[in-house]
């Protein structure tokens, strides 16, 4: 979660495309939407974006005072089924002179494209809208690119000695020449790492 000085100067950036302000504290189709949007991560900033419930638009404060049930409605988001996949969230109020803000921190999903209410809600700079067509393919090639099957894993407590050489050395004369393989005088460890296998 952000600090309150960081808020602050989120307060001030009235271009950033990662802040939503409002200053309703019922409108849950609202939150939800930017939730989504947040978690969709359509520009690829790799970074958390804010809800801020109690701030006008020009970043000044409304004077909200932030009650624990408005806490609990906006941590609610992340379990009450509508934005699915579920997003990485967090909620905190933070005390500044002139009111209460309530800061909803959205997490970039690694699952994209979530979707509220079956509609895949996206930032469009400043502005939320929902995903076209090739938003859509964007968002799924990222979930693509980051979703590996457990066989492509990495799995560092293996060593040389797990490993078949025999079934190697097999696989090796079926994809490699075999006027490769009489002139190569390189260790295991190299001829593995060549073909991507260590």
């Amino acid at each position: 979660m952000l600090t309150g000085a960081q808020l602050v100067e989120l307060l001030s950036d009235l271009e950033s495309d990662r802040v939503e302000r409002t200053t309703s504290i019922s409108d849950t189709d609202k939150f939800c939407k930017a939730v989504c949007a947040f978690a969709n991560d359509l520009p690829n900033h790799r970074a958390p974006g804010y809800l801020l419930v109690g701030v006008q638009d020009n970043g000044s404060l409304s004077g909200l005072s932030v009650t624990d049930q408005l806490l609990q409605n906006l941590g609610a988001i992340r379990s009450d089924g509508n934005v699915l996949p579920q997003p990485v969230m967090s909620v905190a109020r933070f005390k500044l002179q002139g009111g209460d803000v309530a800061v909803v921190e959205v997490q970039p999903s690694d699952m994209p494209p979530v979707r509220y209410k079956g509609t895949i809600w996206v930032r469009i700079g400043p502005r939320k809208g929902t995903a076209h067509e090739q938003d859509e393919r964007v968002l799924t090639e990222k979930r693509v690119a980051r979703a590996h099957t457990f066989d492509v894993l990495p799995f560092p407590e293996a060593s040389l000695a797990d490993l078949s050489l025999r079934l190697f050395g097999e696989y090796r004369t079926q994809v490699v020449a075999p006027e490769v393989i009489e002139a190569n005088h390189r260790t295991v460890e190299e001829q593995l790492a060549s073909l991507r296998l260590f």
